[in-house]
């Protein structure tokens, strides 16, 4: 066969193979169009996915499509004939690259179409038969029809596999994952959720498995995401669940968020609770920050439901625990018993001691032999140190212990030689009002009573005459060594002054003292240290009225006295201040005579009369009746006038006079004159006189 034949024979066969692949593709073509066409038509109905899901999948094929979506199923369905296309076109680069050596590949070209793109085959039909086997209810719903029993097979098997969710619903979700920052959500749906780790701080052991509430934010977001919160679900059932737990009493697990003023904030359930510092331990706390952003089991409290607040507590469960503990401790105590305990908490008026679950007090008088003005002279926090039990009451809820009873008492080691009348010095340790305390020997005190520190009967106050830190030298007055006790005296060491007061202060003699104080009777003069005098008001002046001894002097100021009585075994010595002048009433008692007139000006006023100055400093009582003015008025405080003395009392001083009788003494006189006179001319008058007389009165009546 010549060359030419042959290159004849190659271009009619390789025509032939193009012919045969252009055949195949538009085949194909077509198939797709008619499976891209079907999932338009299903578009037409709004039904819900199960319904779409049954419309689409086949019933041979219902089974494989149980767990997915429409959606799935509808995109697999619309990617099948893309991957047939796809395999049709590698097919035809194949073939065309067969065919470029048609000689060598010719009949594997063939055997290859053959089997990936079989051509059509034509068969006949008679219309009858097409007729009564056409599927009308495809051609009219654009789908196959499925009888009643795959569709309840199909809705079988979606139950209990597919959830349908509305959104702002709460329901319960399951982690199937976590990472770093993240955690997925199953809640049964189509999609998974994810939802940030911040929402879970307050449960740090989130692992896979666990069931947490959720809340549908959104089914589906622009990118066909499904939204979830845990935050907002939990804020949700939070209030719920505070109030379930503080009726049941159950105990909720919180995240420590920061502090506050008295405490500090909880995250409970999604609820800011508050932590008071009192309820976080049983011990008082000094650092609060260690326990900021850390999950801890709390006991909800109280509940106020007006202002929606939550009070939680840590102590209330750590107490349950506690009191178990506390009952077998209790159980064995006895009076006396030694226990080890740690210094929990120091006040001003004692330590408590932590005995392992169960707290007692020493007092500030049990931690030492010695005085001590605070127990932080004694112990510190935290220390650990053997106490006795010295009582508890009989529930045993408080117990009193003891530190200074485990050694010996210090007056045991007090010296046997010291006795009363022996002078010993001490340290003064406490000043009080009645007193100081001097410490003679280690733990051993004596008390300086403030009226054994002077001889002086003014009692004053003992930081008169000690400091605390003073060193001093006393006498003891009394000892008891049963129960403990010891008087002192500081004046014992001096002597008394009153020893010789006769021959010093003998009656009627006279001397300067001090006004130390004095009283609304009185004032009291001192005359030495320890001896004290007191001149009575009305010994202070022979002239003046004096209401108050502050009128008069003050204290501090020197007085001169007189001794007037002194009684040596009561130790009292009364004094005068007048007496030390003389008495100016001698003289007065010849110038201030009944009847005399004086001239004075008005001093005071009041309802029973007027206080009038006279002269040699003289103050007279003018009753009211006894203040009227000739012309009627009557006198006033600062008017100047005479005045007639109708009464004088030596002994008394008191001078009383009058004003009114001084005009109405000389109306008397006047209307004795005129008597007088009237009498002697009544003895003048004759019978003749008295004729004419009568006859005058005769005409006279004649006349009317």
């Amino acid at each position: 066969m010549s060359e030419e034949t042959k290159k004849t024979e190659e271009q009619v066969e390789a025509t032939e193979v193009k012919k045969t692949v252009a055949k195949a593709k538009k085949e194909t073509i077509e198939e797709v169009s008619e499976i891209v066409e079907a999932p338009k038509a299903k578009k037409e109905t709004k039904k819900e996915a199960k319904e779409e899901v049954s419309e689409v999948v086949e019933a041979p094929k219902a089974k494989k499509a149980v767990k997915e979506e429409a959606k799935e199923e509808i995109s697999e369905v619309a990617e099948a004939p893309k991957a047939k296309k796809a395999a049709k076109e590698e097919v035809t680069d194949e073939v065309s690259e067969e065919v470029k050596t048609p000689k060598a590949k010719k009949a594997k070209v063939e055997a290859v179409v053959e089997e990936v793109v079989e051509a059509p085959k034509v068969e006949k039909v008679k219309p009858e038969e097409f007729l009564a086997n056409f599927d009308w209810h495809m051609y009219e719903e654009g789908i196959e029809a499925i009888d009643a029993e795959n569709i309840k097979a199909f809705e079988a098997a979606l139950d209990g596999t597919l959830g349908v969710v509305n959104e702002s619903e709460v329901i319960d979700g399951v982690v199937v994952r976590k990472t770093d920052r993240e955690a997925i959500i199953d809640i049964n749906s189509k999609s998974e959720g994810v939802i940030s780790l911040n929402e879970f701080r307050y449960n740090p052991g989130l692992k896979v498995g666990d069931i947490v509430e959720v809340l549908v934010d959104k089914r589906e977001d622009s990118t066909g995401q499904l939204i979830l919160s845990h935050k907002k679900a939990r804020v949700i059932k939070a209030w719920d669940r505070v109030i379930s737990a503080h009726e049941t009493g159950v105990v909720v697990n919180g995240f420590v968020k920061c502090r506050t003023r008295g405490g500090m904030i909880v995250d409970v359930f999604g609820i800011e609770a508050f932590l008071p510092g009192s309820q976080i331990d049983v011990k008082p706390i000094r650092d609060y920050d260690q326990y900021v952003e850390k999950t801890m089991e709390f006991k909800v409290v109280k509940i106020n439901h007006e202002f929606k607040n939550v009070v939680v507590s840590h102590k209330a469960l750590i107490e349950a625990d506690i009191e178990i503990q506390k009952k077998e401790i209790i159980g064995k105590l006895e009076k006396g018993q030694v226990l080890e305990g740690v210094v929990k908490n120091i006040t001003s008026y004692g330590v408590f001691v932590d005995l392992g679950g169960v707290d007692g007090l020493v007092h500030i008088t049990d931690l030492s032999w010695s005085r001590i003005n605070h127990p932080s002279e004694v112990v510190e926090l935290d220390q650990t140190l053997n106490v006795v039990i010295l009582d508890f009451d009989d529930e045993k809820t408080r117990i009193q212990l003891g530190l200074k009873q485990l050694n010996a008492h210090p007056w045991e080691a007090l010296d046997a030689k010291i006795a009363v009348g022996d002078t010993v010095k001490g340290k003064v340790v406490v000043i009080a009002d009645y007193g100081a305390f001097i410490e003679v020997a280690q733990g051993v005190e004596g008390l300086i009573h403030v009226s054994e520190m002077s001889w002086s009967t003014h009692l004053r106050s003992a930081q008169d005459f000690v400091s605390v830190g003073d060193e001093v030298e006393a006498q003891v007055l009394t000892l008891d060594r049963e129960d403990r006790k010891m008087s002192l005296g500081i004046k014992q060491l001096h002597p008394d002054p009153w020893t010789n007061i006769a021959e010093k202060y003998p009656v009627g003699s006279t001397h300067e003292g001090t006004v130390r104080n004095y009283t609304n009777f009185g004032v009291f003069v001192e005359l030495e240290e320890g001896i004290d005098g007191l001149v009575y008001i009305s010994d202070l002046s022979w002239t003046k009225k004096i209401k108050h001894p502050s009128d008069f002097v003050s204290v501090g100021d020197k007085l001169e006295v007189q001794v007037l009585e002194l009684d040596i075994e009561g130790r009292k010595l009364n004094l005068g201040h007048k007496q030390t002048n003389e008495n100016p009433w001698d003289a007065h008692e010849d110038k201030f005579s009944i009847d005399s007139i004086h001239e004075g000006t008005v001093k005071d006023k009041s309802d029973k009369g007027l206080i009038v100055s006279l002269e040699d400093g003289v103050e007279a009582f003018v009753p009211s009746r006894f203040i009227i003015k000739e012309d009627g008025s009557k006198l006033a405080k600062g008017d100047t006038a005479q005045f007639k003395v109708i009464e004088f009392n030596k002994e008394f001083r008191r001078v009383v006079a009058s004003h009114t009788s001084i005009f109405k003494a000389q109306e008397e006189k006047n209307i004795k004159v005129a008597q007088q006179k009237s009498v002697d001319t009544a003895e003048k008058t004759t019978l003749g006189d008295l004729g004419g007389d009568l006859a005058a009165l005769k005409k006279k009546m004649e006349g009317k």
